[in-house]
């Protein structure tokens, strides 16, 4: 069995390795770290909870110790790039566990925070920065932070960069890291547009896949129930009365509709939260401490919002609204099962939903297990509200919280109507992704 010590790692790194719950490299660790020691560029390809951060951390921290002498003022020698705010506090909190005991710098810069805060912690310089594209583009801009002299390129969960956006941003920030650069790229699909990017930031990259795209975790049982959207939310409640010990993440795709969401749990007496793009950085960073500790048994989130969050007491995961890109499934059911446990899946999809349903069961090569109700009959899903109309409507909450006469809407009355819910907009809550003009990156190689 390959150990960390095998790999050749820093004795300072395997003396704080022991003091975590790391004992053996994961497949993509095995992979990818010999790899990376030996400076090649590298795109991994690994499904989430498989130890993607200390897969690129890890030799990357191994590489700086060896240089001996702090960073020049601003200056940087490592930057990892993340989509989320959560995702950046996670891979910032692993690597300074790791980082332990020795001189190893590393900074954070998200936005939501003090700018002036962060020009501070970035004055002294750093070797390794951790940011969000956006607060790093407006760094720079203020001459907060210099990058010529980085050595290493981390982007981390490019599908989901790209997903949001970000193209535009990572060719603004490449343009001030120099080609001669070592660049890693990780991401739980590849689709094609991740290829050209690779194509143009990385030089000659072994590649590294672990699982196929659209693989989800092996130890999460899933399966889907097919019911209106005006019984989803008493049936969520039914399966969180079966489990009240352990912990729920539970995905909308609104905004407004997982606030809600939650407010209703709420009301119904669970202790339960809500991370969304409506919230300001503090209010997140509260509620994820919260459900970290346990002091909250169900947290309610958008897609953008929950990404990165890596908590391994989440036994299960409700999709009480169907994701609409097809990648997201794979994302969300990955906060489960984390290192090595066993987790569940619950969706729930309403007739209008079928069409989402049937791309991810496209992207898995499988149908998922039925655990209720039967698929949606073609008339149905012709007659379901289309987006912009009523999709994703939440019965109206009557007072004392509950549905009149302790039924679910639908069940043998008409759900309540309320007022026409917002036109739905991919990646949870409302944050349309920007495409980069034309759809792609340039195609040239290493040309930023």
């Amino acid at each position: 069995m390959t150990t960390f010590a095998d790999l050749g790692l820093s004795p300072k790194l395997l003396k704080a390795l022991e003091k975590t719950n790391l004992q053996t490299p994961t497949p993509i660790q095995a992979q990818a770290i010999p790899h990376i020691m030996a400076g090649r560029d590298l795109m991994g390809l690994a499904q989430t909870g498989t130890g993607k951060t200390a897969a690129f951390g890890l030799p990357l921290l191994h590489r700086l110790l060896d240089i001996g002498h702090p960073p020049g003022p601003k200056n940087v020698r490592a930057l990892i790039l993340a989509p989320t705010r959560e995702l950046t506090l996670q891979i910032k909190d692993n690597l300074e566990v790791f980082t332990k005991g020795t001189p190893v710098k590393v900074t954070m810069v998200v936005g939501g925070a003090s700018l002036f805060r962060q020009a501070q912690a970035l004055s002294k310089g750093s070797d390794v920065l951790v940011a969000t594209p956006g607060r790093l583009i407006d760094l720079l801009e203020r001459g907060d932070v210099k990058l010529d002299q980085c050595g290493y390129l981390v982007l981390d969960e490019a599908d989901h960069m790209l997903d949001m956006g970000f193209i535009h941003s990572l060719r603004k920030i490449a343009k001030h890291i120099p080609l001669k650069r070592q660049t890693m790229l990780f991401s739980a699909t590849m689709p094609k547009d991740i290829s050209e990017i690779a194509d143009t930031y990385l030089r000659d990259p072994v590649r590294v896949q672990v699982t196929t795209a659209g693989k989800t975790a092996d130890k999460v049982t899933q399966g889907v129930h097919f019911l209106p959207n005006g019984d989803k939310a008493r049936v969520l409640e039914d399966y969180l009365k079966k489990h009240p010990t352990e912990q729920a993440l539970v995905f909308g795709r609104t905004k407004h509709g997982s606030e809600k969401l939650m407010k209703l749990l709420a009301g119904w007496g669970f202790k339960a939260g809500s991370i969304h793009g409506n919230k300001s950085q503090s209010q997140r960073d509260r509620t994820l401490t919260e459900f970290r500790n346990g002091e909250l048994d169900v947290l309610v989130a958008t897609d953008v919002a929950a990404r990165g969050i890596d908590i391994p007491t989440v036994r299960h995961v409700y999709n009480f609204d169907m994701p609409n890109v097809p990648e997201n499934y794979v994302h969300r059911i990955g906060r489960t099962a984390r290192a090595g446990a066993e987790g569940t899946s619950v969706s729930f999809c309403a007739p209008a939903e079928m069409g989402e349903l049937q791309a991810i069961e496209k992207l898995l090569k499988k149908p998922l297990p039925i655990l209720g109700g039967a698929p949606w009959s073609a008339d149905m899903v012709a007659a379901a509200p289309k987006p912009g109309q009523n999709r994703g409507q939440r019965p109206a909450r009557p007072q004392g919280g509950r549905p009149q006469g302790g039924k679910p809407a639908g069940a043998g009355s008409k759900p309540q109507q309320g007022r026409p819910a917002a036109k739905a907009k991919p990646m949870g809550g409302g944050n349309a992704p920007r495409r980069a003009e034309g759809g792609k990156p340039a195609g040239q190689r290493r040309t930023s």
